[in-house]
């Protein structure tokens, strides 16, 4: 008769199964992975509280997001930056300016062309929504000794590699 042992739970014929979720399954929960889960959940209620603030949905945020970070940009380039359709692109543009958050100015260079540009007034509306999370995050960034910070640094630059990684190529 074959002798049966079971190493850790789940193990079957002598050979350890690892305890956990089934194949396919999220991980099992500790700290770290919490706590960025936390950060994510956080995030994007911020995001929305801020879009709330400013009274623009989500797409118009992420559209002055670019704006704000890098000035002056043709429709045709914050459609491709925010991954719609230009038609779509002119109604966040709309949106925008009906609201005061952003102008429209004609191209430096192609008379054809125009620019959409961030409103001063808006910029300073959005930055004053993200000073306490900026300052805050900024704070206890210099909180930080010199090895805690290179601790930091390589978990998150390990963390940004795994969602890359995990980001389908066409996207």
């Amino acid at each position: 008769m074959e002798e049966r042992r079971n190493l850790v739970p789940g193990a079957v014929s002598g050979v350890a199964v690892a305890p956990g979720p089934p194949t396919g399954g999220p991980p099992d929960s500790d700290a770290i992975g919490s706590a960025l889960h936390q950060i994510l959940q956080l995030s994007r209620a911020f995001e929305r509280q801020v879009g709330q603030a400013l009274e623009v949905n989500s797409t118009d945020l992420a559209a002055m997001e670019h704006l704000i970070q890098e000035g002056a940009l043709t429709p045709g380039e914050l459609s491709r930056r925010l991954d719609i359709s230009t038609a779509a692109t002119t109604l966040v543009v709309d949106r925008l300016v009906a609201l005061g958050h952003a102008q429209r100015h004609p191209h430096t260079s192609d008379r054809r062309k125009i620019v959409v540009v961030p409103a001063p007034e808006s910029v300073t509306r959005a930055f004053q929504q993200l000073h306490p999370v900026i300052g805050g995050v900024a704070a206890l960034t210099q909180e930080l000794s010199d090895d805690e910070r290179a601790v930091v640094e390589a978990f998150l630059t390990r963390v940004i590699g795994v969602y890359r990684s995990s980001l389908d190529p066409a996207s």
